[in-house]
């Protein structure tokens, strides 16, 4: 008979924070609520301190605030902000920009901003996350911490039309792979949840009628609670990382082994999002 694995939960007698970034809405705001209801004591933080503050009222988190992801001292801060709730259990890299346009066409601000959000952002909160658990494991205060990363399936693959973005979005990746080979003798996991495109703000806010939105819209829309659910899902476990769905990481995987056959598709799949786009509007 198979062994059912136990629900990642916070006891109530051994309390952890979780600070989550990007959290006033969308993706970011149920990853808060999945984490509120799992026993954790959650700092929402976005760049709009005020939304930050309402969306953790809203939710029964703990408490809302500002953080600027491409500042390392934002990230140091936001950790401390959480181990005057309790010692710190939990980061998650939710914050993200979604700017399509190709390699040549993008605008050098928005580039840049891709990196610095979607790759340097993670890489900043990780610093901070894992800074505070050795210091945690060192005082004898708690061993070990989880951190996610809300990354993308345009991660595994050629995209053309969001190269950039995808680009920020596979350094991501790299990123936690690398980072739970590092830290996993010390008890910390590190995970990442690729979702294909997702029915919120950043989506509706790409290009209409841009190859990069359509190309979004030939897959599967997932809600922003199926990402929360399957994100802090793999939280005690050692899995890495998580496509959404299954099938659409296996596809993009495969273009990545063959990218030249695989893009001779990519005419059909833009049609097909811009047909799915078109039924969308009113």
């Amino acid at each position: 008979m198979s062994r059912q694995r136990r629900r990642h939960e916070v006891p109530a007698h051994s309390p952890r924070s979780a600070v989550v970034t990007g959290a006033a809405r969308g993706i970011g705001e149920q990853i808060a609520r999945e984490l509120v209801g799992r026993g954790y004591r959650v700092l929402v933080t976005d760049l709009d301190e005020a939304a930050a503050r309402a969306t953790a009222a809203r939710i029964g988190a703990a408490a809302g605030t500002a953080c600027d992801v491409t500042d390392p001292a934002a990230s140091a801060a936001a950790v401390a902000r959480a181990r005057e709730l309790a010692p710190l259990g939990a980061w998650v890299s939710n914050a993200g920009v979604g700017f399509d346009g190709t390699v040549t066409d993008i605008a050098e601000d928005r580039a840049r901003a891709l990196v610095e959000v979607n790759l340097l952002g993670p890489i900043w909160g990780a610093r901070a996350a894992v800074t505070a658990f050795r210091e945690q494991a060192d005082a004898g205060t708690t061993r070990g911490g989880e951190i996610g990363v809300t990354v993308s399936l345009s991660g595994l693959g050629p995209v053309p039309g969001l190269s950039v973005y995808a680009a920020s979005k596979a350094g991501a990746l790299s990123l936690v792979s690398a980072l739970a080979s590092e830290v996993r003798r010390e008890g910390i996991g590190v995970h990442a949840v690729c979702p294909d495109g997702v029915n919120t703000e950043l989506l509706r806010s790409m290009t209409p009628g841009g190859q990069g939105q359509a190309l979004v819209r030939s897959g599967v829309l997932v809600t922003p609670e199926q990402v929360a659910t399957a994100l802090v899902g793999m939280f005690g476990t050692g899995r890495v990382y998580r496509t959404l769905p299954a099938w659409r990481g296996a596809l993009l995987r495969l273009t990545a082994l063959a990218p030249g056959p695989a893009l001779r598709l990519e005419p059909a799949m833009r049609a097909l999002g811009e047909r799915r786009a078109r039924s969308l509007r009113p």
